[in-house]
């Protein structure tokens, strides 16, 4: 028999993509606002590996990945998902999108996205969004699944998770060692 344990906290980050540098910039600062201190943001990246966002977004497209210092419970994915639509909804013209916001989370284990699109591999949170395993980790490094977006399989961008999921177990490190000292500081 399994017994139900309390998983641990995870790390949120997101995709920012957008024709404009400085709607990526405005929108991180607004998640900031909403999510913590931002611990990781990734360069510029030209995003070419599909044409999905392009009749509405425009043809070229830029992107930033980004992470919060504040951990999340991982059942909050789905509330983030809504809120980050809304912020999406905020920043139209014409309506048109001028942002498209991607949020995640990782673990130790794997790395899972927010979507309102289902599919074979997702499992529902609720709320209208799916949780899609997007990758996981083993061998030291994050393997792509086999519907993994072609962008998350990038040797660059998976590195930058990598990076990111290191400050992520730092994080649990000085969690458990406070965690631990106030018990003990308890019993004395």
């Amino acid at each position: 028999m399994s017994i139900p344990q309390e998983p641990k906290p995870a790390k949120l980050f997101v995709s920012v993509i957008s024709s404009f540098v400085e709607r990526i910039n405005r929108t991180l600062s607004e998640l900031a606002a909403h999510y913590g201190v931002l611990d990781f943001v990734s360069p510029l990246l030209q995003f070419n590996y599909t044409d999905y966002y392009s009749t509405e977004m425009g043809k070229v497209l830029l992107r930033r990945f980004a992470s919060f210092n504040r951990l999340i419970p991982q059942e909050d994915l789905a509330s983030i998902k809504v809120q980050t639509n809304a912020l999406e909804n905020e920043q139209t013209e014409e309506g048109n999108r001028l942002v498209n916001i991607d949020p995640g989370y990782l673990v130790a284990e794997r790395l899972v996205l927010a979507s309102g699109k289902n599919y074979g591999h997702r499992i529902y949170l609720g709320k209208g969004i799916y949780a899609d395993l997007t990758l996981i980790y083993r061998d030291k490094d994050y393997q792509p699944l086999a519907w993994t977006y072609p962008d998350y399989a990038e040797p660059q961008v998976r590195g930058w998770l990598k990076a990111i999921r290191e400050k992520y177990l730092i994080q649990l490190r000085l969690r458990e060692s406070t965690t631990k000292n106030t018990r003990d500081t308890k019993k004395v």
